[in-house]
C-alpha cells in the first residue's frame, strides 16, 4: 500500500543522509524523497512516499521519529491531504503539430514555459497519475527529456493539528525538541 510520510526537520548539515541511511539500512524502499524549506529557515519539511504494509510503515514512523534531527512525523493515512507533483517536459515537436501539444497541455492544466524551432517545455503540476497520464500522450510526439519533482503533501485545514494531538496523547511521552541544540554526531543508522 502506498502511503505518503511528512517530517519536520531541522534544517543542518546531514539530515537527508541519515534519513535516507535509516531507510536503506532496514531495507526500506523510497518511492520518492522531496525536501524543501518551510516557513521557518530553521526546518526543512521531507515528503516521503513508501509503498509498504501497515505494520511495516509503522516500524518506519517510529524508527523516523528516533532520529535526533527530525521534530515531528505525519503520515497522511486516513486524513484528508493534497499532494502535488511537478514535471518539467522537452517534447520534441515542430511548428506543424505544435498546436496540438499546446492543446493537451492546457487540458491539463499546464503551462508552456519555453518554445524552440523543433521542441517546447511544458511545465505540469498536479497529481502523480495525472502527470503519468500526460507523460503517455506526449511519448507520440517524442519525449527528449523529462524531470519530476516527487511528491509534496500537506493536511487540509487544521487536521495536522489534531492528528499531532492524538498522536501525542496516544504515546503518553511528550518529547521536547529544541532548534537551538547542538547538532548531534552524524551515527550511522543502527
Amino acid at each position: 500500500m502506498r502511503h505518503v510520510i511528512s517530517a519536520l526537520v531541522m534544517n543542518e548539515p546531514g539530515v537527508l543522509a541519515n534519513v535516507a541511511g535509516m531507510f536503506a539500512a532496514r531495507g526500506f524502499n523510497i518511492d520518492s524523497l522531496v525536501v524543501g524549506r518551510t516557513e521557518n529557515p530553521e526546518l526543512s519539511r521531507m515528503t516521503i512516499v513508501v509503498t509498504a504494509d501497515d505494520i511495516t510503515l509503522d516500524q518506519v514512523r517510529k524508527q523516523l521519529g528516533k532520529l535526533i534531527p527530525v521534530v515531528n512525523v505525519h503520515d497522511f493515512k486516513g486524513t484528508a491531504y493534497v499532494e502535488r507533483d511537478l514535471l518539467l517536459v522537452t517534447v520534441g515537436v515542430g511548428p506543424e503539430r505544435r498546436g496540438e501539444v499546446i492543446e493537451v497541455a492546457r487540458v491539463f492544466g499546464g503551462t508552456i514555459v519555453d518554445v524552440s524551432a523543433d521542441a517546447l517545455v511544458v511545465e505540469l503540476t498536479g497529481s502523480e497519475e495525472g502527470l503519468d497520464r500526460f507523460i503517455e500522450l506526449m511519448k507520440s510526439y517524442g519525449i527528449r527529456e523529462l524531470a519530476r519533482t516527487g511528491a509534496i503533501a500537506m493536511a487540509r485545514g487544521l487536521q495536522l493539528g489534531k492528528a499531532n494531538a492524538a498522536a501525542s496523547a496516544s504515546d503518553g511521552v511528550k518529547r521536547k525538541r529544541s532548534l537551538s541544540a547542538p547538532a548531534a554526531a552524524a551515527l550511522p543508522p543502527s
